[in-house]
């Protein structure tokens, strides 16, 4: 037996090493992920770099040539003694080959166009055309506005300069993508041909028909698809990246789209991981070297030393883990296991004394955590309903010291009362710090205003956000307006309200739930309108009133509970919770309290009071 027995040694070594090759494996994946996600952010951002001074050249030199000619036909208008015609701006728009002319006066009114419809239109009425009244309102002589569809036609895309003239007003011109194009293409070539995206990559610039302007490979005039690079526009948004096969190497791209063209930056991806495949090596490389030495160092000082007696120790540990601190350890054989067996009897005397510290530190810690819950909840019930026309009672009695159940009553405006009764799943301390955040977010949003299922839809996605624990809470949340009477109530995945009419018994209002909150970020809840009239009442509870269970594991039930509501049905909000939790007592008995139990009561007397 003694023969197939492993070494301490031995199996140290062993699980050393396996240990320091996961560490290492892990060590390079990520490094490896690591230097991916570098080398791809800076791939993105030398495409974007690229594609942004493209784009920049691409606008100012469209800015150019249209302020140039807008300023050429701005001279000839200021040299002529009368204002210019309709008639005339015609023949400067035949004569300048541009699409559209407009002359404006100093208050901002088109006097003559060569669209006859555009005459006495007021430049500063339009969204678009307003841009340009800052020529007469903030002292400028000229202004260039963006490359974009007309306001009258989305299918035309056009792009205007104006020039203040001297006599006064401005001259507006505007020609479309085809002559703009015809005037800068030459020099697009120029700027781009020659242009690299990091070692080998390449910008490539194409008309709105996906004509080829520039390109390093000399395929202006052709098809963009003939470089490998096909662009989906609805589906393929700008400047973000995407993966294509360009002239046979796959590459990353990214594109955008201004002044009529299309600018797609291409880097090839080997490229892109050449720095990481480099750095991941060497990475590697270190790796194996240290961790090679600090495995040798290991094995060296585990062979040097004896473990001897660490079997009695051990069953003394065990013993002491197992419950019996009055275990003494008794290993004397050597200088550092009799200090050991000092220590751990030590440790053990200490914490046998901390034991019974924090037992008692437990216990006044959570009467103070049940203090705080409690204070949390509104309890000045009189002044509350006094303020008007209602009476409202609430209880919660948590099963432990403090518990996961809440309620909760708040004005939101003037006229409107926010009703709250919630239980978080789960018991103790977790489940009140969940139910605190919870209270707190119903109360925020609430006060913001919104329906109790928009205000619901908002506290749901906030409490999914790190929800480790995956902890839920059902909720009921109504906003009644004090004026009318009328509500409006969302229950997601909470117990069935009662509502009493006035002069009649308690009864279950039951309609389909929505899921609790907090159970999958994005829900949508359902609302429930009620009203109330005079003397009516309503009584919300959690599950801990229905499932409160006796010695025989028998359910209080909602029928018991809607008797004991119906024994007195006129008794006040605080008199009917006590007749409720008085039946629940008693139908308990001795059983210990599983739930938790919150209960409460609105009277509503409408606004000539009781």
């Amino acid at each position: 037996m003694k023969k197939n027995k492993k070494t301490i040694s031995g199996v140290i070594q062993k699980w050393l090493l396996l240990i320091v090759a996961i560490t290492f494996a892990a060590s390079l994946f990520f490094s490896w992920t690591m230097q991916t996600r570098m080398s791809q952010d800076n791939a993105r951002n030398l495409l974007r770099l690229n594609i942004q001074d493209v784009r920049q050249d691409v606008i100012d030199a469209s800015d150019q040539n249209l302020l140039a000619l807008t300023r050429e036909i701005a001279d000839i208008l200021d040299r002529q003694a009368e204002a210019a015609g309709s008639e005339e701006l015609t023949g400067l728009m035949e004569r300048f080959d541009v699409a559209e002319m407009n002359q404006i006066d100093q208050k901002g009114i088109i006097t003559a166009s060569t669209n006859p419809a555009f005459v006495g239109y007021d430049m500063g009425s339009g969204e678009q055309s307003g841009e340009f009244m800052c020529l007469l309102e903030d002292g400028k002589t000229s202004y260039v506005q963006s490359y974009q569809p007309i306001s009258y036609d989305a299918g035309i895309s056009r792009k205007y300069a104006g020039v203040v003239l001297k006599k006064g007003g401005f001259i507006q011109v505007g020609y479309d993508a085809e002559r703009f194009q015809r005037d800068i293409d030459r020099q697009i070539v120029g700027v781009t041909r020659n242009r690299h995206v990091g070692e080998n990559g390449c910008i490539i610039v194409a008309n709105e028909n996906w004509q080829i302007v520039s390109d390093r490979f000399q395929n202006e005039g052709q098809n963009l698809d003939v470089t490998g690079i096909w662009i989906d526009v609805p589906t393929m948004p700008e400047s973000t990246v995407f993966s294509a096969t360009v002239y046979g190497q796959p590459s990353y791209c990214m594109y955008v789209f201004t002044e009529g063209y299309y600018i797609v930056s291409v880097m090839p991806e080997n490229e892109v991981v050449l720095s990481r495949d480099t750095s991941v090596r060497v990475t590697a490389v270190m790796d194996v070297l240290i961790f090679l030495a600090l495995f040798a160092m290991i094995v060296i000082l585990i062979r040097r030393m004896v473990v001897r007696n660490i079997d009695s120790v051990n069953d003394s540990l065990a013993k002491i883990t197992g419950g019996d601190l009055d275990v003494v350890v008794n290993v004397r054989d050597n200088m550092e296991f009799s200090s050991l067996s000092d220590d751990i009897n030590s440790t053990v005397s200490t914490l046998k004394r901390y034991i019974a510290e924090a037992a008692a530190r437990i216990d006044r810690e959570l009467e103070i955590a049940r203090a705080i819950q409690v204070s949390a909840l509104p309890r000045d019930f009189q002044a509350f309903s006094a303020k008007k026309n209602i009476d409202i009672y609430a209880s919660m009695d948590p099963a432990k010291e403090v518990g996961g159940d809440f309620y909760d009553f708040f004005y939101t405006d003037e006229n409107h009362l926010a009703l709250v009764i919630a239980d978080v799943s789960g018991k103790g301390i977790p489940a009140a710090m969940f139910m605190m955040t919870a209270k707190t977010l119903i109360k925020n949003r609430a006060m913001l205003g919104g329906s109790p299922a928009e205000i619901l839809a908002d506290v749901n996605d906030e409490l999914c956000k790190g929800n480790d624990a995956e902890l839920f809470v059902t909720v009921w949340l109504a906003i009644l307006d004090l004026s009318s009477g009328k509500g409006m109530a969302a229950n997601a995945g909470h117990e069935h309200p009662t509502l009493r009419r006035a002069g009649g018994q308690y009864e279950m209002l039951i309609y389909r739930h929505s899921p609790a909150v907090a159970t999958m970020e994005g829900t949508r809840f359902r609302e429930h309108a009620f009203e109330m009239a005079p003397g009516d009442s309503l009584f919300v509870y959690t599950d801990g009133v229905a499932e409160a269970t006796d010695a025989h594991n028998e359910l209080f039930g909602t029928e018991r509970m809607l008797a004991a509501l119906n024994q007195n049905p006129d008794a006040d909000p605080e008199a009917l919770l006590q007749n409720v939790r008085r039946e629940v007592d008693a139908f308990v008995g001795d059983a210990p309290q599983f739930d938790d139990l919150t209960m409460m009561c609105l009277r509503y007397w409408g606004e000539k009071g009781k």
